[in-house]
């Protein structure tokens, strides 16, 4: 069945995370085990039955395909052409706690990919040249990036690789900032998604090479096909040497945040 109806790589992504926000919002409010990881970070038993679910979806969709998990490692090659990057339920802490604040990440390496708002049923996918949200039982609609909002989510979880040089709590100090932005911190990548789609104005976090990681790669993927400025903290193009990310609804805003962030660092 699922073989027979998903033709495209941006329907096994819509139909993977849909998957996954099933499971998530199915187990939200219940008692759940904890898997503890390092430095206070833990999985729940719905990260790991989710992703479970959008793995069953993927195989059955593209089997030759590898996936690179959160929670189950690498399936399949490392380097093969075609290799899935899956965060089941990216902003676990804050659904441990009761907050829905949460989202659900599926990209294919440089195509297709899907973010999930398991709460406000929407899924924001892109087939790699466009990028569009679904609502349930609406018509798909374009992503339209836009500034509007003046609101800014600032991603405060460590670690800070790049301090002392740039940190990002200090950003929100910048007297130019306050004058000009509001800060939000949700601490889950589907902030990503709402630059995206208008929601918010930028995003910024501080880190390594984000462009392969599972929490990030689909709302990357998401924010290039929209038409968002995406660079990494140091204004080059994300990748192998870049630093974070920093992601911004237009150029206006993107410069802007670029000359605060060099006036810290």
């Amino acid at each position: 069945m699922i073989n027979s109806y998903l033709s495209s790589d941006a329907e096994v992504a819509i139909a993977a995370a849909r998957a996954g926000a099933d499971v998530v919002r199915d187990m939200y409010g219940q008692w759940l085990p904890r898997i503890d990881k390092a430095a206070g970070d833990f999985a729940t038993a719905a990260d790991v039955e989710a992703e479970e679910v959008i793995l069953d979806v993927i195989r059955a969709a593209r089997p030759d395909d590898a996936v690179l998990g959160e929670e189950g490692g690498q399936k399949g090659a490392a380097d093969a052409v075609r290799q899935w990057l899956v965060d089941p339920l990216c902003g676990t802490l804050n659904y441990a706690v009761g907050n829905m604040l949460v989202a659900v990440n599926v990209a294919l390496r440089d195509g297709a990919t899907a973010v999930a708002d398991p709460f406000n049923g929407e899924v924001f996918f892109t087939d790699g040249e466009t990028a569009w949200v679904r609502h349930d039982r609406a018509d798909d609609a374009l992503l339209t990036p836009t500034p509007a909002t003046r609101l800014v989510d600032v991603n405060l979880d460590p670690p800070f690789p790049s301090a002392p040089g740039f940190r990002a709590v200090d950003l929100l100090a910048h007297p130019e900032f306050v004058e000009r932005f509001r800060p939000r911190v949700v601490s889950t990548t589907l902030a990503l998604a709402w630059v995206a789609a208008g929601k918010r104005a930028a995003y910024v976090t501080d880190g390594g090479d984000l462009s392969k990681s599972v929490h990030f790669a689909a709302g990357i993927a998401l924010c290039r096909a929209a038409g968002c400025t995406v660079t990494g903290i140091d204004g080059a193009p994300i990748g192998e040497t870049g630093r974070g990310l920093v992601v911004a609804a237009d150029k206006e805003t993107h410069g802007l945040l670029m000359s605060m962030i060099r006036s810290r660092s």
